[in-house]
């Protein structure tokens, strides 16, 4: 007996939800790794802003400032030495590890599947939605974790 309208609509709803469970948890773990290379990148430009700061140079709390400046390179310096070894493999940062290199193709055939499955238009407004998820929980936390 062939399936009905209504019976097509509930595999495809059913689908995409899995295909956005399966990009959400995915792309959550990438994210995990990747989101501190990004902010090791932005952390090195805010660096250099406090490090060009007049107020380092001179004024009556220039020590105060001086190891809060340092205190942040120390930061720096152990979330590098952290994430590092998440990704990569080897010192010399071209070997992936296994685990980032399975999240990272697993990532591409999740985008692929809902490519073929739904549409490219569906994986944009899937992206869209873990995006808009993300900064809402960003701009709803509580403190610093």
């Amino acid at each position: 007996m062939p399936e009905n309208t209504a019976q097509l609509q509930e595999k495809k709803r059913l689908t995409r939800r899995y295909l956005i469970w399966c990009y959400k948890t995915t792309k959550e773990d990438l994210d995990r790794i990747d989101r501190y290379f990004t902010q090791l990148k932005a952390d090195r430009k805010i660096l250099g802003c406090l490090l060009k700061n007049k107020d380092l140079k001179k004024g009556p709390k220039r020590r105060d400032y001086s190891d809060k400046v340092a205190e942040f390179k120390a930061y720096m310096e152990k979330k590098r030495a952290r994430v590092f070894s998440q990704k990569f493999a080897d010192k010399e940062e071209k070997v992936l590890t296994p685990e980032y290199w399975y999240l990272k193709n697993r990532l591409e055939a999740v985008e692929k599947t809902i490519c073929e499955l739904l549409g490219k238009k569906e994986l944009n407004a899937i992206q869209a939605l873990y995006e808009e998820e993300m900064t809402r929980r960003i701009l709803e936390a509580r403190e610093h974790t």
